[in-house]
């Protein structure tokens, strides 16, 4: 037997609060779902042999998702469907997208292999986020526990716009050097290896002249050849995590008393 829902005018106060908080932030999801956009459009790009703008629509996704959560915060509008959209829009944009990019521009040259590779990537991106989900409260937010998803998505996009932006003759030996990155990334999301999280750079406080400066310059070298420096950038970010493990550092839960 079917059930109606009662009309406005016959709940109570209470029930009316309840069905207003039923509602979803409208700013910070906008952004998420610029990052789900981004990802979609990626595939549908790589899709019709367009690699390059694929790289890029994955990096602006980058760009939004690094704005949705702070906005947020921002605006005090954090909210539980915003935290698990964002974990949906994020297995899109950097864990199914990239790896169909990587798939469609070389690794399906290599048969078999080309879409294990592929698949470790992209389950590596669903494992990694899981996990994020489950241990963002109970470890220390100066590291991140493998490689975030959004900068192995950076990485692997990263590879296929670099060699795309200097339209590089299509060889044998890229399709290889596409598995050996993708597997990597793949593997080092699932890692232990700890990864520094920036988290406790403070955007508020005040800073020497010389810091807006060195930005000013920094943008400047970006703005040169966007796809060689920011591959460069997420490269070195990839391997400095395997730096700080050597050292022997390591991802350590929080002590009981600073665990919610």
């Amino acid at each position: 037997m079917n059930e109606t829902l009662p009309e406005p005018s016959q709940l109570r106060p209470t029930q009316l609060g309840a069905l207003r908080r039923r509602g979803i932030y409208l700013l910070p999801n906008l952004f998420t779902t610029g990052v789900l956009f981004g990802g979609f459009f990626a595939i549908v790009q790589a899709m019709n042999g367009r690699f390059e703008i694929a790289a890029v629509a994955i990096y602006v996704a980058m760009v939004l998702d690094g704005l949705d959560g702070r906005i947020a915060r921002w605006t005090h509008t954090q909210s539980e469907f915003g935290a698990e959209y964002d974990s949906l829009a994020d297995m899109v944009a950097f864990g199914a997208a990239p790896a169909l990019v990587a798939y469609e521009w070389a690794l399906k040259d290599l048969g078999r292999l080309g879409w294990i590779a592929a698949f470790v990537y992209c389950a590596g991106a669903a494992i990694r986020l899981a996990r994020f989900n489950v241990n963002i409260e109970v470890v220390d937010k100066r590291f991140f526990q493998g490689l975030p998803s959004p900068a192995a998505a950076a990485v692997v996009a990263g590879l296929v716009w670099v060699l795309s932006d200097f339209e590089v003759v299509r060889h044998d030996w890229m399709a290889a050097l596409a598995w050996a990155i993708t597997v990597f990334a793949g593997i080092t999301m699932v890692s232990n290896v700890p990864f520094y999280s920036f988290k406790e750079i403070n955007f508020k406080k005040r800073v020497p002249l010389w810091v807006i400066l060195a930005s000013v310059v920094g943008i400047t070298v970006v703005a040169s050849k966007p796809s060689l420096v920011l591959f460069a950038l997420f490269v070195a970010y990839a391997l400095s995590g395997y730096v700080i493990w050597g050292r022997g550092q390591r991802v350590k839960p929080l002590p009981e008393d600073e665990s919610p």
